[in-house]
């Protein structure tokens, strides 16, 4: 509860005043009719009359107060907070082809690229994200959710070797772009990682690129891989790693950075675990959702209690003082 009128209040110093000069009063006499001794009454009986004397007083003074208070306005304050969040639909699509187990990353780039884009899911509260993986082919490892547990279960169940070995930018670009299709959002971001050169695919590249600028899909491009070389990994037959030898880094720097600006995005270059998580959180930034707060506030006025509360008081004062304590004329 507050008060609308709080200067009001500053009246109720005046009642211990009144209060002490009732008292006053009271120790001065003032009776109607003097006696020359009191003797023989003190041992009179007391009668109701006797303990009510002081009532219409006190009456008078709780009446008061209760004015003074209904008059300085108490109120309830109800805070009212609506609050409209327009969230951004994100689809990740990450390269999982055999360079990606590449050593110039700590274990490797693959895993360092999901422990990083996990950290980025978390941050993404109401958001809808969904997971693209590709390599020689496309596929979707997660359509568009805001269920956090899902999505971090599902990313962390990526690996290489689960599909053909290569590297088509084109398929996962366009297989992204393909889950945002149905999307209603005015912010739709494909967020595409790789760290080669395309050589697989039906689909080019740029043409894909076209395909996200006609539906207003921005695209960021993130190249993977130190500069230089790195010990990239050798397979058997049976698809396992035997070995890591020295080769020269080759990412497509030219069509990354073209697809980013065809479509509003933007293009870089990680060849660190540190540049990498910089790099998200910097998208992170960039893509804020929006966030749109309302309060209203809401005053239930509740002087009239109080104002209630004083006439029944004085009508109190009134019974007791002009009937049963009646006053000789």
């Amino acid at each position: 509860m507050e008060f609308a009128n709080k200067y009001v209040l500053w009246a109720l110093l005046v009642l211990p005043l009144l209060v002490a000069y009732y008292i006053w009063r009271l120790k001065q006499g003032g009776g109607a009719i003097r006696f020359s001794s009191v003797t023989s009454l003190k041992n009179a009986p007391k009668t109701l009359r006797y303990y009510l004397r002081h009532l219409p007083f006190i009456c008078r003074i709780c009446a008061l107060a209760l004015i003074i208070v209904a008059l300085a306005r108490p109120r309830d304050v109800e805070h009212n907070t609506n609050t409209t969040t327009e969230g951004i639909d994100i689809v990740l699509a990450i390269d999982i082809s055999g360079s990606m187990l590449a050593r110039d990353f700590h274990p490797d780039r693959l895993s360092v690229a999901k422990e990083v884009a996990a950290a980025f899911i978390s941050d993404r509260v109401g958001d809808r994200i969904g997971i693209v993986v590709f390599a020689g082919e496309a596929f979707t490892q997660s359509p568009l959710t805001t269920d956090q547990s899902t999505l971090q279960t599902l990313l962390s169940r990526v690996r290489s070797g689960i599909i053909e070995d290569g590297t088509a930018i084109g398929n996962g670009l366009a297989t992204a772009v393909n889950r945002l299709r149905e999307s209603d959002t005015k912010s739709k971001v494909v967020i595409l990682l790789t760290d080669g050169v395309n050589n697989r695919g039906q689909i080019a590249p740029l043409t894909a690129s076209q395909i996200a600028k006609d539906m207003g899909i921005k695209v960021y491009t993130i190249g993977v891989g130190k500069n230089g070389e790195a010990p990239y990994p050798v397979a058997d037959e049976q698809g396992n790693i035997v070995d890591y030898v020295k080769a020269k880094v080759e990412i497509d720097e030219k069509i990354l950075s073209s697809i980013a600006s065809q479509t509003g995005g933007r293009y870089f270059r990680a060849t660190n675990e540190k540049s990498l998580k910089a790099i998200y959180d910097e998208i992170n930034q960039l893509e804020k959702s929006k966030v749109e707060v309302t309060q209203s506030i809401v005053f239930y006025e509740k002087f009239a209690i109080f104002a209630l509360l004083a006439i029944v008081v004085m009508m109190l004062e009134f019974i007791v003082s002009k009937i049963i304590l009646k006053r000789i004329p």
